[in-house]
This record gives C-alpha cells, structure tokens and sequence, in this order.
C-alpha cells in the first residue's frame, strides 16, 4: 500500500489488488458463504482515496494512518499520502543522572 502510496502506478495498485485477494484467499470459505473480502475492499477503497476518486478520501486515509501501530510506518504513509501528522510524542522523559552515580569509581587517566 505505502509503495503504492509513492509510485501511483498501476503496476503498484494490480500488486496491492493480488495481495488482497491472496489474503482473503487465506481466510478460506465460512459455513459454505462466500469467501471473505475484507482485504480486496478495503485495498480499493485504500487506493481510490489514495488516487482522489473518492469525495471523502481524506477522512479514509485519516482513519486508515490512525490504525497503523508502527509510529515510523504511520509517519511513511502519512507523508505518502500528503496527510499533517502531529509529531509522535517521546515515550518517557529521560530521568536526569543522579550527581552520586560515579562516587567511589577511580578517575578515568588523563589521555595524551
């Protein structure tokens, strides 16, 4: 999808089509149903609002980029895909070294 996201080549949109439907091949049949489509609809409705054949295609890929858990891979897409991403957040401040941490350790050489 990010690929495609960068290239939109229909190369890239036929590959994330393949995978798609290879996914929802995967998913196998339920109590004699239909095979599942997750994969191939949301693929295409990934890569219409990717290509702006959709009226609400910012709403579908802000949704789409807040359900990515990799804030690095978020970040890609969002770039991608022309979306303002607020900057993530440090995890935790880092806790200030304490001024006792080396007392009682030898002092280093003086270098040359």
């Amino acid at each position: 999808m990010l690929r495609f996201a960068v290239t939109l080549s229909d190369s890239d949109r036929l590959n994330v089509a393949a995978l798609a439907t290879e996914l929802d091949r995967l998913g196998g049949r339920r109590s004699g149903e239909d095979p599942l489509h997750f994969f191939r609809r949301t693929s295409s409705r990934l890569c219409a609002a990717i290509g702006g054949q959709q009226q609400d295609a910012e709403a579908i890929l802000d949704c789409f980029c807040k359900q990515i858990d990799q804030p690095r891979l978020r970040l890609a897409f969002a770039a991608a895909v022309g979306l303002a991403c607020p900057k993530p957040a440090r995890s935790k401040p880092r806790p200030k070294r304490s001024p006792g941490l080396f007392k009682g350790l030898p002092a280093r050489p003086a270098s040359l």
